[in-house]
Parts: structure tokens; sequence; C-alpha cells
């Protein structure tokens, strides 16, 4: 299942997710922003710059559960977030 919402610069699949994630940028979006993906506690568990259009992180360090992701633009401003599920 791919998430694309109206106004998304990101989709992600697949979602739930086992083991690994790829986030699908708009073709304009990519340069110069940041992903970074929490823990539902609130523990960051990746961060990484996006320079191609896909970003694929591997999952194996991740438990059950619901993670967040935070898209920022090179200012730090949050442009878009959601979340996605890893199963096992």
């Amino acid at each position: 299942m791919t998430e694309q919402l109206p106004g998304k610069i990101v989709k992600l699949y697949p979602n739930p997710a086992k083991s690994y994630i790829t986030f699908d940028f708009d073709k304009d979006q990519q340069k110069g922003r940041t992903i970074t993906i929490y823990s539902f506690l609130g523990k960051k568990m990746y961060e990484g710059q996006t320079v191609t259009e896909k970003t694929t992180v591997t999952l194996n360090d991740y438990n059950r559960g619901m993670y967040i992701y935070h898209l920022t633009d090179a200012a730090g401003k949050i442009v878009e977030s959601g979340k996605f599920q890893v199963t096992q």
C-alpha cells in the first residue's frame, strides 16, 4: 500500500514495512531535504539527507510498532510529517 495524499511531498512504501521502507520524493522536492525517523517514544532512529528521488531505509534494528518521520527543509523547518508501521 502506498500512502499518497493531496499536497504530499513524499510517498512511502511498503506500509506496513518489514525489512525496509522506501521514501519516494516528488522530483522537485528531494534536494536540500532531511528525512528523520523517530520511534513512537521519540527516539531518533535515522537521519539522512535526501539527494535522490528515492531513499530506502533498512529496518533491521527497528522493533515492531509505529514510527514517525519528519521531512525538513535546509533551514530545519518541518515541511511534512507522517507515520508508518513496522511488522515482523
